[in-house]
């Protein structure tokens, strides 16, 4: 038996890889892939870009390709082949032996699959003796009294949805794209954290003989942040201040996840001091509470050396006692 393979007329242009839309190398380290990818959602944010079309398409793809590279076993599985660009299983290959007839008219089994008989034996274990097809075994249609049906609930599928630390934090509806294509709107609660899993019920794969359909589960990966970093239920951030300002007290602007706020900086703030926005931090999924945001000061000088500073340090005479070091003085 010969099977021949015809080559299509008509070569559609092959899909950039994640690694091409990242612009990174497929050696490329996972800092390098991180990089790569907060550049690229920067400039392509649909925020950034209101009612561009194809931004949202392209911050979509670099998002895709970042899900996929981020995590490394599903960025194994791509290199092996095992999987695509959007982290759905390859096709087997299939060789003459899937095709070809055994002994007594059967045919072969490829490599790691059931037969349609083991397959047929299996289900007849677990539903007492009824067939694959749904009817009882050994009769004709409805096989033996009763003949029912096996209904099964269908299968669970699960799916990842990449977000930005503010939006993971906020909540939403936001859009996710099934396996079988469909754009699906769903609304996420605030105060995700990542790792967490949104169940869509009834998304999931079809039910068997009339079962339910599976429910969709949505594993949630929040992208870290410039600047927020997230401790429970409150958000930290450490603000750089001048040393005038740290030493005369002011009123700076401090970025928190709901915009900017003003905050007071007392006078005589040392480095590492911490203040407290009360309220500014991570909501509950209910909107009954929010966590604090603290703010650490960290007082940055010019980074270019400043003569008039130079010359203050000289001059300057510190107070009686004042001795930063002394805790360590004699360790």
């Amino acid at each position: 038996m010969h099977i021949s393979e015809c080559a299509p007329k008509h070569r559609s242009k092959p899909m950039s890889t994640p690694y091409e839309i990242l612009g990174v190398s497929p050696s490329a380290s996972a800092d390098e892939i991180r990089k790569a990818y907060r550049k690229l959602a920067k400039k392509w944010h649909p925020d950034l870009n209101p009612g561009q079309t194809e931004a949202e398409q392209r911050f979509r793809e670099v998002s895709s390709a970042h899900d996929l590279l981020s995590d490394p076993d599903k960025r194994a599985r791509f290199d092996r082949g095992e999987i695509d660009a959007e982290g759905q299983e390859r096709p087997r290959r299939q060789y003459y032996r899937s095709h070809a007839e055994g002994p007594g008219g059967a045919r072969y089994a490829g490599g790691d699959a059931f037969a349609a008989d083991d397959l047929e034996h299996i289900f007849a274990d677990l539903f007492g003796q009824r067939g694959f097809g749904g009817r009882a075994a050994g009769g004709g249609p409805g096989g033996a009294p009763g003949g029912a049906d096996m209904r099964m609930k269908g299968g669970n599928l699960a799916l990842k949805l990449a977000l930005d630390f503010v939006d993971a934090l906020k909540g939403g509806k936001r859009r996710v794209t099934m396996p079988d294509g469909r754009a699906l709107d769903i609304d996420l609660p605030a105060g995700l954290e990542d790792g967490a899993t949104v169940r869509l019920k009834g998304q999931g794969l079809p039910g068997v003989g009339g079962g339910p359909a599976g429910d969709a589960l949505v594993t949630v990966q929040v992208n870290p942040h410039p600047w927020f970093r997230r401790e429970k239920d409150d958000v930290h951030l450490d603000l750089p201040v001048t040393l005038a300002e740290a030493v005369l007290g002011a009123k700076v602007r401090v970025p928190t996840i709901d915009g900017a706020v003003m905050l007071n900086v007392p006078k005589g703030a040392n480095n590492g001091t911490v203040l407290r926005l009360k309220g500014k931090g991570v909501p509950d999924p209910q909107g009954q509470r929010r966590g604090d945001q603290y703010v650490t000061l960290r007082v940055a000088l010019p980074e270019a050396p400043d003569p008039a500073l130079e010359e203050f340090a000289r001059t300057w005479t510190p107070p009686a006692g004042y001795a930063p070091r002394r805790a360590m003085e004699g360790g």
